[in-house]
Parts: structure tokens; C-alpha cells; sequence
């Protein structure tokens, strides 16, 4: 499937990024109504649901679910944020994230060589294990950058994206996106898939990946955060 078939079909662009994603932390996936859902074992303990443009009967049936336990969050594919932030309050649920952005690209645009550290007092290393790749960029024994990507058929699903505070504007968070790019690509991968941050949104764009759409996410706890990206 193309990138720009997939942009066509946003709630197949969202559950392949699901499985993906669900793939590079190793989650429990299953399924609500014709959405999924995905148990964040290792953060909250619950479920996280996942819709794109649910009808308003579709929200109200995942707000009663995400409203049984304070933990449990409802994310939302839409570039209709105020619909669904009004939604929400009927509903009983809070905004605890309007920041986040699913990004696509064609991995043809993509280096599939291995890339050079900028520094001559940072190295590198990438594995895989368990289906996921890794890569990482150390200084000494200090962790500087890192990432990992999970293969679901012809897409590459980029996750966790780090580079540390000590470490930013050096360029690492390319060479961690081109060293994950040239591990997918023992893979036949066509795309990649990511959920971008606002600050990570410039270091794609300038990769060149392109928006697809805005992510909104809803808790019944007023202390929600951006699950997604921790």
C-alpha cells in the first residue's frame, strides 16, 4: 500500500501504526467495537483506546470505557479537534493532550545507508531482538540518543525517539531516524509511522515526513499527560 493510499484510510493508517507501536514495547493488543485498544503494561496498568473520526455514538461508547478507571485514556486521530474536545465534555472527559501529530513518509525519500556520528567522542550501536530494532549513541557510558522501530508488512513504525537534554541540537535525533531507517530497510518497507511531538514535528518535517493528522487525548483524571510518547 502506497503512502498516499494509506493517507485515504486513516483508520488503517492508525492501526497499523497501532500494531506497530504495540510491537516496538511489547503491549497487549486487542480490540473496541472497530477501534483497538492496547494494555500499557508498563506505564498506567490500563487500557489506551485509539479511534480516528468515530461517529458521536462510537465516542460516547469508548468515553464510557476510558470513564470506568482514572488511568485509562482515549486517543483520538481527528483534524477536528474542537468537535471531539467537545465531545469530551459532555462526555466527562478532559483534554490531557492537543500536541501530538501522526506523521507518514515515503521511505524511497529515505537514506538507506548507514550514517556517520558528527561527533569523533560519540559511537554508536544497533541491534534488534524480538522483531524490534534499536539504535542508540552513547558519549563514554552516558546514553545521548536513541530509538527503535517495529516492521508491521511494508511499514516502518519509528518509536521513542529520544535524545537527551545534554545531547540536543548535535544532530543526533537525525542519525538515530537514518540509522532506524537503514535497519527497516532489510525489511521491503514502502512507509514509515510515527506520532510526533510539537518540537519533534521540525525534525521530521525537515526528514521529510508529512502530517497526516492531529492527535487529541482524553482521560476522566485531570493529571492525564502525553501517555504516548513516555
Amino acid at each position: 500500500m502506497s503512502p498516499e493510499t494509506m493517507v485515504e484510510d486513516i483508520t488503517g493508517l492508525l492501526e497499523v501504526w497501532v500494531a506497530g507501536w504495540a510491537g516496538c514495547r511489547g503491549y497487549r493488543t486487542s480490540t473496541e467495537g472497530r477501534f483497538p485498544a492496547v494494555l500499557r503494561a508498563d506505564t498506567s496498568g490500563d487500557w489506551e483506546f485509539f479511534a480516528s473520526e468515530p461517529t458521536d455514538d462510537e465516542f460516547a461508547a469508548l468515553a464510557a470505557k476510558t470513564a470506568e478507571a482514572p488511568a485509562r485514556v482515549l486517543t483520538i486521530l481527528t483534524n477536528d479537534i474542537p468537535r471531539y474536545s467537545a465531545l469530551a465534555e459532555r462526555h466527562g472527559l478532559n483534554v490531557t493532550s492537543a500536541s501530538q501529530a501522526m506523521m507518514i513518509v515515503d521511505m524511497e525519500t529515505q537514506d538507506a545507508e548507514d550514517p556517520w556520528l558528527p561527533d569523533d567522542d560519540l559511537t554508536h550501536s544497533t541491534w534488534e531482538q524480538d522483531g524490534v530494532h534499536y539504535a542508540e549513541v552513547r558519549s563514554g557510558d552516558t546514553l545521548a540518543a536513541s530509538g527503535r522501530v517495529f516492521v508491521v508488512g511494508e511499514t516502518a513504525v519509528f518509536d521513542k525517539i529520544i535524545t537527551e537534554p545534554a545531547f540536543q541540537r548535535r544532530g543526533l535525533g537525525s542519525f538515530i531516524m537514518r540509522a532506524l531507517a537503514a535497519q527497516a530497510f532489510e525489511h521491503d518497507v514502502q512507509e514509515g509511522l510515527l506520532l510526533a511531538s510539537a518540537d519533534g514535528r521540525k525534525l521530521y518535517s525537515h526528514l521529510g515526513w508529512t502530517t497526516v493528522s492531529h492527535v487529541l487525548m482524553l482521560s476522566a483524571s485531570h493529571e492525564g499527560s502525553d501517555l504516548s510518547l513516555s
